[in-house]
């Protein structure tokens, strides 16, 4: 008896290894595709109980990219601590960098309107994962500015 049953246990350990290695891949971040190669990460654990003021807010945010320091700005207006408007104006005088800083300019208000300005994390919009740095950046200080005390 002892020898069928060591098989099996031994069958389920690996098979419970194989399952909490499919979890451990898991997160509580959501990715959603809004075409074009577009994605944005929500990280739903942030704490949501902060509150903004409502109003327009604008900033510049830094990051880099192959061809050196770059920087967009970011406009966004804030009701109800939800995203209602966006505009990213490309800054960059590299033309490969422009041409990023566009396509993710095009696409980003289809990724974070309607979104709780908490809860945004964007990874990659229109094809260009660099420019969301800078986005995320004039995000992190609009959400300073704006933070109600």
């Amino acid at each position: 008896m002892a020898t069928t049953t060591a098989p099996r246990l031994l069958a389920l350990g690996f098979a419970g290894l194989g399952l909490t290695a499919a979890l451990a891949g898991c997160s509580t971040a959501a990715t959603v595709d809004s075409g074009g190669g577009s994605d944005t990460a929500v990280d739903d654990t942030a704490d949501t109980s902060a509150e903004y003021a409502d109003g327009v807010y604008t900033a510049e945010g830094d990051y880099t990219s192959p061809a050196g320091p770059s920087k967009v700005t970011v406009e966004i207006t804030i009701e109800n601590d939800t995203i209602a408007a966006v505009t990213v104006t490309p800054l960059a005088t590299d033309p490969t960098s422009k041409g990023f800083q566009t396509q993710f300019a095009d696409g980003i208000a289809d990724v974070v309107i309607g979104q709780d300005i908490d809860t945004l994390d964007v990874s990659r919009v229109g094809g260009s994962s660099l420019t969301s740095g800078g986005f995320n950046d004039a995000i992190a200080q609009i959400k300073a500015e704006a933070l109600v005390s």
